[in-house]
């Protein structure tokens, strides 16, 4: 949960928002960091309220229904910073489902696994070219470093799966 947690309160440290916005801006901007649901970040975001973190005011517009306004709090800054220096000088095991396929691969013909790799190959690709595309990050370079790290990690995977087709072509 402290991920989740780190990216809510960073999001507040910028500035109050509503829930709304702030599943629309994790939905359109950090799904290369995050696979975090809607559902996830209410019950993330109550739990950071009920812990003294955040505060929450209800704001009403006209006819609209009344909707919370999450705010990052002195305690919630605190929180953040701490959050923020752990995950920074955090190292951590990677574990990619797709080793499973390379550890039972030997049960199938090499016709069959083949394929598979240059399919995986091709899709990592696609990944690696939407990535490519993200625009600079105008303020800061924390962002434009994140999707670095990403691109850095695919580029890694590409060569990764390159070598070993040809390794297993050429045995």
């Amino acid at each position: 949960m402290e991920h989740r947690s780190l990216i809510l309160l960073g999001l507040l440290m910028g500035q109050s928002q509503h829930g709304y916005q702030i599943n629309e801006f994790i939905e359109r901007n950090l799904s290369a960091v995050t696979d975090m649901k809607k559902p996830t970040a209410y019950a993330t975001l109550d739990k950071l309220h009920q812990q003294g973190y955040i505060d929450i005011q209800l704001e009403q517009e006209g006819n609209r229904p009344t909707r919370k306004v999450y705010s990052i709090n002195d305690k919630g800054r605190e929180y953040f910073f701490q959050l923020l220096l752990d995950n920074l000088s955090s190292a951590e095991t990677v574990h990619y489902k797709g080793d499973i396929g390379l550890m039972f691969m030997d049960f199938l013909p090499m016709e069959k696994v083949i394929p598979a790799l240059k399919e995986r190959l091709k899709k990592n690709k696609t990944l690696l070219e939407m990535l490519e595309q993200t625009p600079p990050h105008e303020t800061g370079s924390g962002v434009n470093l994140a999707v670095q790290h990403k691109i850095t990690m695919l580029e890694a995977e590409i060569a990764f799966l390159e070598k070993t087709i040809q390794k297993l072509l050429h045995p």
